[in-house]
């Protein structure tokens, strides 16, 4: 009887184990897919001008809520692997030029250069100056679209190609691209003056990219001529604070870490 008895019960045991299995999976779903997460406006801070009033008025997304894609679209982690996956497939190749200059100390400092497809609104000659993200260049994809995109938009488009970044150019001095070091942009810079008298310059820099430009800006005063803004995108500020931020495991940040340096390490060796 108590045999008849334990027998019976086993069926309901196995449920029970199949269903907190079955919880755990969608708890754990829920969490990384960060599903709770409500959305809401961009909280914007800004000093009362007459610029930011007009920059408001003319960019009304600035001030929308944001809904993102269902399911993947609340993560940052499948958003960054999504990306990272499809934009080798469906990034556009803009055409341009590739421009080597030579720097007072030896090294070979390169950017490409991509001339406007149609005209600028205003009529006028506007180039964006754009420095990378680190370890990047001017054939990453999120670069590549967004040259094509400003081109079409009438914007000439200078990309700076981080010192040692790229596979297929060798260094010809003993030292690549650093944190702060704004030598070779402030030498694409230039050039872009030089060449393109009647230009005016938007500066753009992504991550690392955006440390530079506004270092750039900052170190003299006759950088800034000619310049009508900056645009700073994913800046970081510190990079001691950044350094113990990364060493953290939450929201896989050491993770992360580990990637970026594993990088850093590839790009060092393939020039050893």
């Amino acid at each position: 009887m108590s045999t008849i008895l334990e027998t019976s019960e086993l069926p309901a045991v196995f449920d029970g184990v199949k269903l907190a299995a079955v919880a755990a999976v969608l708890y754990v779903i829920v969490r990384c897919l960060n599903l709770k997460s409500p959305t809401a406006p961009p909280e914007l801070i800004y000093q009362d001008s007459a610029l930011a009033r007009f920059l408001l008025k003319s960019c009304p997304l600035l001030t929308k809520e944001y809904i993102p894609p269902l399911i993947w679209g609340k993560s940052g982690h499948i958003q960054t692997a999504l990306y990272g996956k499809m934009g080798r497939v469906r990034s556009p190749h803009p055409n341009g030029h590739r421009k080597y200059l030579t720097m007072p100390d030896g090294a070979t400092a390169t950017f490409d250069l991509f001339e406007p497809c149609s005209e600028h609104c205003t009529g006028e000659d506007v180039t964006m100056v754009i420095c990378p993200g680190i370890a990047n260049h001017s054939e990453k994809q999120y670069i590549r679209t967004f040259v094509d995109y400003a081109q079409k938009n009438g914007y000439r488009c200078a990309v700076l190609n981080h010192l040692g970044a790229l596979p297929n150019i060798e260094l010809t001095s003993p030292r690549m691209f650093t944190y702060g070091c704004t030598w070779e942009f402030g030498a694409m810079v230039n050039y872009i003056k030089k060449t393109y008298p009647q230009t005016q310059l938007i500066v753009v820099g992504f991550s690392l990219g955006g440390n530079i430009v506004c270092k750039y800006l900052g170190e003299s005063q006759a950088n800034q001529e000619r310049v009508l803004c900056c645009v700073s995108l994913c800046q970081g500020y510190s990079a001691l604070r950044a350094q113990e931020t990364f060493m953290q495991w939450d929201h896989c940040r050491r993770f992360y870490n580990f990637l970026m340096a594993d990088n850093m390490k590839k790009i060092i060796l393939s020039h050893r």
